[in-house]
């Protein structure tokens, strides 16, 4: 649906964005992810339009973004991360007026109004000035506008700026259910949401794609793996739980709690060692405390990802 291939953009000398190249399929949500200044803005202002690019190509939908550039646009939603809205216009009038110049009319119209308005939590605000709103429900309006035409791909940069922790998750949810009739790109600093959100990942860093890769496939190619962690109270030889079958790697782990063993065990058998080792704390006399399965955060991953990118770079 989307295709992106050796995209550079330079301002004056400074290159924002260096052969940048990668896919998304159709139905797919994809978090675009870097730290600031990382080029993640420019690329989708290239893409939704707003930017030309100095070199490279983009299409949409199989069409070009530069020389096709108003098809393009029909096709989909774009949320900058800071909306320029009419501050002076009440929020359904705005909405009217943005359903008008994306070709929606009449009876559509008003299905699609009500349906944003629904949707984006504006419903209490709907006849408000937009000037005189909060910048969480500034980023609503520019949600609803984004989906007003009910566009094939939708192109999100930062869509939860601003909002309170009740709404960020509803909008996470929001863009999970979109998800399933659009395809998304979207752009965030809240790595929890692509966790629970998105089906892969594009990292960039310093203008350059780092990564492309789905969650999954991005864990395994870094080594970091899931790990079982057990709490332990007794006073017996933790190192005897490495002869039960299926312990891989076994660590000896600070305990918080005072008396206690806390042990960081490896395995490919995750479903299968767990009650092994249960019966095997309970026939040694070990108390078990907790167990629970350790898994790698994406924020580990973006972390070792850019560092190594820095690393990279200063060589």
């Amino acid at each position: 649906m989307i295709h992106v291939s050796q995209l550079t953009k330079y301002y004056g000398d400074y290159a924002a964005v260096r052969d940048v190249s990668f896919d998304v399929a159709a139905g797919q949500v994809v978090g675009f992810l870097g730290p600031n200044g990382a080029g993640k803005s420019t690329t989708m202002r290239i893409l939704a339009g707003f930017l030309t690019a100095t070199s490279g190509t983009a299409t949409i939908a199989g069409l070009d973004v530069f020389w096709d550039s108003v098809e393009v646009r029909r096709r989909i939603g774009y949320m900058p991360e800071s909306c320029p809205l009419y501050t002076e216009m009440r929020v359904n009038e705005y909405l009217h007026f943005r359903a008008g110049i994306k070709g929606v009319y009449g009876r559509q119209r008003k299905q699609r109004i009500a349906y944003v308005l629904e949707r984006c939590w504006l419903n209490e605000v709907e006849r408000q000035l937009i000037g005189t709103l909060s910048k969480g429900f500034r980023q609503r309006v520019g949600l609803a506008d984004a989906l007003l035409a009910n566009p094939p791909v939708l192109i999100l940069d930062e869509p939860t700026a601003g909002l309170d922790p009740t709404q960020i998750r509803s909008t996470r949810n929001l863009i999970r259910e979109l998800g399933r009739q659009h395809t998304i790109l979207l752009s965030t600093h809240i790595l929890s949401e692509v966790e629970a959100a998105c089906d892969s990942v594009i990292i960039i860093h310093r203008g350059r794609v780092a990564v492309q890769s789905s969650l999954e496939a991005l864990k395994t190619r870094h080594g970091q793996q899931e790990h079982l962690v057990m709490v332990l109270g007794g006073l017996g030889d933790p190192n005897d739980f490495r002869g039960v079958p299926g312990v891989m790697d076994l660590r000896i782990t600070p305990s918080a709690t005072p008396g206690t063993t806390r042990l960081r065990i490896a395995t490919s058998e995750m479903a299968e060692l767990a009650p092994r080792l249960c019966m095997f704390a309970l026939e040694h006399h070990w108390q078990l405390i907790e167990m629970f399965v350790d898994r790698p955060s994406l924020e580990d991953l973006f972390v070792e990802i850019t560092e190594e990118e820095e690393a990279s770079v200063g060589v």
